[in-house]
């Protein structure tokens, strides 16, 4: 797994980090719930097809503290917007997983022509309280690698500091990812994304982990009925809540397919 080329942009003051790699037509995409640390072999099968185009978040790794100056959450769509046009992705297909796939579809709601297709794994931002989803923040970190992926070392992986790093930097790091997630979606995810998706009018591929212990499966259908757009759903066996990292061929092969 080789290095992507990494270029830096500055957002509200703040540098932040793209990665990108591959060739082909451009490919965005938003990380979920913890950020990217590291690259990882999902984003290496995209490359394979396509220009992968991977911006960082504010407060993100690679995002600085700039969810430090976000207060509402119109502030977070408007640099999410601004971001991907830094990134030279308007008009580009764009995928998004967990909290950067609910901001992946706010994005094509609120600018229809800045996306062309789009792939949403198990996106936030739904609450039903009949079924509500589970509260990342209120768990204990022994118990978040499992609920993150199926496999939980895959988890631990991610976030396991390589060698060399800043012993001290590298965990306030994803403390800060943890913080700038909950700026966005506490309590619950909940951001009432339902009244903005009759607005998205982008073709869209949902993919939920057969075993997401976060977002439950029924809410693909909610999305899938509020979006505009022709839908398509696709559970991914035996992968989590991140079914890029648990099943990161399947799910690539999965989004590829779609926006070819």
């Amino acid at each position: 797994m080789s290095e992507p080329e990494t270029l830096t942009i500055e957002v509200n003051g703040f540098p932040t980090r793209i990665w990108l790699k591959g060739s082909g037509p451009k490919l965005g995409f938003l990380a979920g719930f913890g950020g990217l640390p590291r690259w990882m072999p999902f984003l290496d099968e995209l490359a394979k097809t396509r220009t992968v185009v991977v911006p960082s978040l504010p407060g993100f790794p690679g995002g600085d503290r700039g969810h430090s100056v976000l207060d509402s959450h119109l502030d977070w769509l408007l640099t999410v917007g601004g971001i991907l046009d830094q990134a030279g992705l308007t008009g580009a297909d764009l995928a998004g997983s967990s909290v950067g796939a609910s901001l992946a579809a706010e994005v094509a709601a609120l600018w229809p022509g800045s996306v062309g297709k789009l792939a949403l794994i198990a996106p936030f931002g739904l609450f039903d309280e009949k079924n509500p989803p589970t509260d990342p923040w209120a768990q204990r970190g022994d118990a978040v690698p499992g609920l993150m992926c199926a496999d939980p070392e895959i988890w631990k992986a991610m976030k396991a500091a390589p060698e060399g790093a800043n012993s001290i930097e590298w965990p306030i790091e994803q403390v800060r990812a943890n913080e700038a997630a909950a700026r966005i979606f506490w309590p619950l995810g909940n951001t009432r994304i339902e009244k903005r998706l009759r607005l998205i009018k982008a073709p869209t591929l949902l993919l939920w982990g057969e075993q997401d212990k976060v977002m439950p499966r029924a809410y693909a259908e909610v999305f899938a009925r509020g979006i505009t757009g022709p839908t398509t759903i696709k559970i991914v066996e035996g992968a989590g809540h991140l079914a890029e990292l648990d099943k990161p061929s399947e799910v690539a092969s999965a989004i590829v397919t779609f926006i070819t």
